[in-house]
Protein backbone atom coordinates (compact mmCIF):
# COMPACT_ATOMS: atom_id res chain seq x y z
CA UNK A 1 0.00 0.00 0.00
CA UNK A 2 1.18 3.00 -0.66
CA UNK A 3 1.85 6.16 1.30
CA UNK A 4 -1.30 8.80 1.65
CA UNK A 5 -1.06 12.95 1.33
CA UNK A 6 -3.05 15.69 0.87
CA UNK A 7 -2.67 19.00 0.13
CA UNK A 8 -2.43 21.42 2.72
CA UNK A 9 -2.93 25.46 2.35
CA UNK A 10 -0.68 26.73 4.49
CA UNK A 11 -2.01 29.51 7.61
CA UNK A 12 1.47 31.53 6.98
CA UNK A 13 1.97 34.02 4.17
CA UNK A 14 5.55 34.34 2.41
CA UNK A 15 7.15 37.62 2.11
CA UNK A 16 5.22 38.24 -1.56
CA UNK A 17 1.78 37.52 0.25
CA UNK A 18 1.29 34.20 -1.06
CA UNK A 19 -0.33 30.77 1.32
CA UNK A 20 1.71 28.18 -0.31
CA UNK A 21 0.45 24.03 -1.01
CA UNK A 22 2.68 21.81 0.72
CA UNK A 23 1.89 17.90 0.79
CA UNK A 24 0.71 16.51 4.51
CA UNK A 25 1.03 12.94 5.05
CA UNK A 26 -2.61 11.24 5.99
CA UNK A 27 -2.45 8.38 7.93
CA UNK A 28 -5.85 5.80 7.69
CA UNK A 29 -4.93 3.59 10.94
CA UNK A 30 -2.44 2.34 13.32
CA UNK A 31 -0.62 -1.01 14.82
CA UNK A 32 0.18 -1.63 17.82
CA UNK A 33 2.89 -3.57 19.34
CA UNK A 34 0.39 -7.27 19.77
CA UNK A 35 -0.17 -6.55 15.75
CA UNK A 36 3.39 -6.17 14.95
CA UNK A 37 4.40 -8.97 17.22
CA UNK A 38 1.27 -11.32 15.21
CA UNK A 39 3.53 -10.17 12.06
CA UNK A 40 6.92 -11.09 13.03
CA UNK A 41 5.71 -14.13 14.39
CA UNK A 42 4.30 -15.22 10.75
CA UNK A 43 7.53 -14.96 9.26
CA UNK A 44 9.32 -16.45 11.79
CA UNK A 45 9.79 -20.08 14.56
CA UNK A 46 8.81 -17.86 17.80
CA UNK A 47 5.50 -17.17 19.17
CA UNK A 48 4.00 -14.10 19.11
CA UNK A 49 4.22 -13.86 22.97
CA UNK A 50 8.09 -14.40 22.31
CA UNK A 51 8.05 -11.84 19.91
CA UNK A 52 5.70 -9.23 22.40
CA UNK A 53 8.76 -10.06 25.03
CA UNK A 54 11.32 -9.19 23.03
CA UNK A 55 9.67 -6.55 21.92
CA UNK A 56 9.12 -5.44 25.21
CA UNK A 57 12.66 -6.00 26.09
CA UNK A 58 14.16 -3.69 23.25
CA UNK A 59 12.37 -0.77 24.92
CA UNK A 60 13.16 -1.43 28.44
CA UNK A 61 16.87 -1.80 27.01
CA UNK A 62 16.91 1.22 24.49
CA UNK A 63 15.05 3.21 27.26
CA UNK A 64 18.47 2.45 29.64
CA UNK A 65 20.38 3.33 27.08
CA UNK A 66 19.37 6.49 25.77
CA UNK A 67 18.58 7.72 29.60
CA UNK A 68 22.46 7.31 29.98
CA UNK A 69 23.33 9.77 27.40
CA UNK A 70 23.93 6.82 25.08
CA UNK A 71 22.89 6.80 20.86
CA UNK A 72 21.01 3.51 20.15
CA UNK A 73 22.15 1.76 16.52
CA UNK A 74 19.97 -0.50 15.31
CA UNK A 75 21.22 -2.19 12.22
CA UNK A 76 18.90 -1.93 9.07
CA UNK A 77 16.19 0.18 10.97
CA UNK A 78 17.50 3.14 12.46
CA UNK A 79 19.46 5.44 15.09
CA UNK A 80 17.65 6.56 18.27
CA UNK A 81 18.85 9.66 19.76
CA UNK A 82 17.57 11.93 22.95
CA UNK A 83 17.47 15.55 22.10
CA UNK A 84 16.57 18.53 24.32
CA UNK A 85 14.12 21.27 23.02
CA UNK A 86 14.49 24.69 24.46
CA UNK A 87 11.11 25.66 26.12
CA UNK A 88 10.92 29.62 26.34
CA UNK A 89 13.55 32.48 26.30
CA UNK A 90 16.77 31.78 26.48
CA UNK A 91 19.41 32.20 29.78
CA UNK A 92 21.59 35.78 29.70
CA UNK A 93 24.42 33.45 31.58
CA UNK A 94 26.21 29.94 31.45
CA UNK A 95 24.90 29.81 35.08
CA UNK A 96 21.81 30.33 34.63
CA UNK A 97 20.60 27.45 32.46
CA UNK A 98 19.45 24.57 33.49
CA UNK A 99 17.82 21.32 32.22
CA UNK A 100 14.19 22.36 33.40
CA UNK A 101 14.42 24.91 30.58
CA UNK A 102 14.03 22.24 28.41
CA UNK A 103 11.91 19.42 26.84
CA UNK A 104 13.46 15.50 26.06
CA UNK A 105 12.46 14.45 22.48
CA UNK A 106 13.35 11.16 20.69
CA UNK A 107 14.93 11.65 17.38
CA UNK A 108 14.70 8.72 14.86
CA UNK A 109 17.18 8.57 12.08
CA UNK A 110 16.50 5.33 9.33
CA UNK A 111 19.12 3.88 8.54
CA UNK A 112 20.83 4.12 5.47
CA UNK A 113 23.67 3.02 3.24
CA UNK A 114 26.14 5.35 1.02
CA UNK A 115 27.61 5.79 -2.51
CA UNK A 116 31.39 5.55 -2.54
CA UNK A 117 31.22 9.73 -3.31
CA UNK A 118 29.04 9.69 0.41
CA UNK A 119 26.13 10.27 -1.23
CA UNK A 120 23.21 8.51 0.63
CA UNK A 121 22.15 5.35 -1.37
CA UNK A 122 19.74 4.35 0.38
CA UNK A 123 17.20 4.94 3.46
CA UNK A 124 15.51 2.30 5.43
CA UNK A 125 12.08 2.38 6.50
CA UNK A 126 11.67 4.91 2.96
CA UNK A 127 13.08 3.21 0.08
CA UNK A 128 10.69 2.27 -2.87
CA UNK A 129 8.23 4.11 -0.80
CA UNK A 130 5.39 5.29 -3.73
CA UNK A 131 2.81 8.26 -2.24
CA UNK A 132 -0.32 8.58 -3.71
CA UNK A 133 -2.51 11.63 -3.56
CA UNK A 134 -5.54 10.53 -0.92
CA UNK A 135 -8.65 11.30 -2.52
CA UNK A 136 -11.26 10.16 0.37
CA UNK A 137 -14.43 7.32 -0.63
CA UNK A 138 -17.59 9.12 -1.45
CA UNK A 139 -20.91 7.46 -0.36
CA UNK A 140 -23.71 6.88 -3.38
CA UNK A 141 -25.09 10.12 -1.55
CA UNK A 142 -22.12 12.18 -2.89
CA UNK A 143 -20.76 13.02 1.02
CA UNK A 144 -17.37 12.08 2.35
CA UNK A 145 -17.32 8.36 4.56
CA UNK A 146 -17.34 7.88 7.94
CA UNK A 147 -19.96 10.80 9.23
CA UNK A 148 -16.59 12.83 10.10
CA UNK A 149 -18.85 16.69 10.35
CA UNK A 150 -15.51 18.42 11.37
CA UNK A 151 -14.38 18.41 8.17
CA UNK A 152 -11.66 16.07 8.27
CA UNK A 153 -10.71 13.27 6.55
CA UNK A 154 -10.80 11.11 9.67
CA UNK A 155 -6.79 10.05 9.22
CA UNK A 156 -4.12 11.36 11.69
CA UNK A 157 -2.37 13.79 10.22
CA UNK A 158 1.55 14.91 10.21
CA UNK A 159 2.27 18.23 9.45
CA UNK A 160 6.06 18.45 8.47
CA UNK A 161 6.16 22.10 8.83
CA UNK A 162 6.13 21.88 12.82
Amino acid sequence: MPVLYKTIQSTMKTKDGDKLYHPRTVYVGSVNTEKIAQEIAEYSSLSKGDVKNSIDNLVTVMTRHLQSSEVVMLDGLGTFRLAMKSRGKGAKTKEEVSAAQASLQVHFSPASTRNSDRTVATRSLVTGVKCVLYKPETTDSGNSGGGNSGGGDGGIEDDPLG
